[in-house]
């Protein structure tokens, strides 16, 4: 299943604080759903009849004889029921982990992958609620190993629940078997993406372990286990897609924040000076000269020229030029205006 492994990096890695987060809520539904989707007992029961019945017609009760070897020998039942009451739950994070720090291009695919194929399994259990083999009549030849060997670890009689607490399991959510289909995905992810031989074989071993040890503790039948990688593979082929609507759900709603956070924000002046009043001249408003900013030169008009100035207060210190210097300005004054005139006038 590459397409469900290996797809392109988003632009971003992960951030934890919003993995975990979203990995603890989409758990605590799914095992809250699987509380809440306990079927009728007795449908259970004979939905468990008919599978193992199809079973034997076909010669795959594999489960059988698996059971019978476990109870015989406690070497082997007591490895296999620690191993059905820890890998599940310590494994498949511990893959999660390691994909999100040392791969995480495609750590956003595994974890589509693996929810999809948990909500389609709680699909699988409200529909078909399924008794397992181990509470089934003794007539038909299964013993219950978790109880059997249950003074050797910290289970009861519900299954992997500790003591005292089975009561918060749903032992009739068997059809598909979710320990067979998690082992799976952390097997193709260690196959794929492992790098070290040991860790490639893991990802052969561990899935074909976890199918032996559901099966000869009498927790799920064969077809359980068929049925977990069914939706595994199902899964898988969701994941683009998913990933596709959630990369359009989430555009959508960024450009709606957007949009909104537009709307809020006050309107800005387009006047560049922002109202405020400048002066004939001036650039850059506030910038304002002493001249002009001086009130005596507001009161008493505009400031006269410097040589307009300079005349007025010629050699003869008169206000009104009386001195010669006045007189020579003046007459310097009327020069140009007599530029037409004959030579001799001049």
């Amino acid at each position: 299943m590459p397409h469900a492994t290996a797809l392109p990096a988003t632009g971003h890695r992960p951030r934890w604080w919003t993995e975990l987060p979203l990995i603890a809520v989409v758990y605590a539904l799914y095992s809250v759903g699987r509380l809440l989707v306990r079927g009728d007992v007795s449908t259970a029961v004979d939905h468990g009849l008919a599978i193992l019945r199809f079973e034997q017609a076909l010669y795959l009760n594999a489960e059988e004889p698996l059971n019978r070897l476990f109870t015989s020998t406690p070497a082997i039942g007591i490895p296999a029921d620690f191993a059905y009451a820890t890998l599940h739950y310590l494994v498949t994070p511990a893959i999660l982990v390691w994909m999100f720090r040392r791969r995480s291009a495609a750590y956003r695919a595994a974890r589509v992958w693996l929810m999809n194929s948990t909500l389609l399994g709680l699909v699988g259990f409200t529909l078909l609620p399924t008794c397992p083999p181990r509470l089934l009549d003794a007539s038909h030849g299964f013993v219950d190993t978790m109880a059997q060997y249950s003074a050797y670890g910290w289970w009861g009689e519900g299954a992997s629940a500790p003591r005292g607490l089975s009561g918060m399991t749903n032992q009739y959510a068997a059809m598909p078997s979710l320990h067979v289909g998690w082992s799976l995905w952390c097997g193709i992810l260690l196959w794929r993406h492992g790098r070290h031989p040991l860790l490639r074989a893991a990802g052969i071993a561990y899935p074909l372990i976890t199918t032996i040890v559901v099966m000869g503790t009498a927790n799920h039948y064969f077809l359980d286990a068929v049925a977990g990688a069914a939706v595994m593979g199902a899964g898988a082929l969701l994941t683009r897609p998913v990933i596709r609507l959630a990369d359009r759900i989430k555009g959508r709603l960024r450009a709606l924040l957007a949009t909104v956070r537009t709307a809020s924000e006050p309107v800005k002046s387009p006047i560049v000076s922002g109202g405020c009043k400048t002066s004939a001249g001036e650039r850059i408003p506030g910038q304002r000269t002493s001249s002009a900013d001086s009130p005596d030169a507001s009161a008493d008009g505009p400031a006269a020229p410097r040589g307009a100035a300079a005349d007025a207060a010629g050699p003869g210190g008169g206000p009104g030029g009386a001195g010669p210097g006045g007189a020579a300005t003046e007459a310097r004054a009327g020069a140009p205006a007599d530029d037409d005139a004959p030579a001799a006038a001049r």
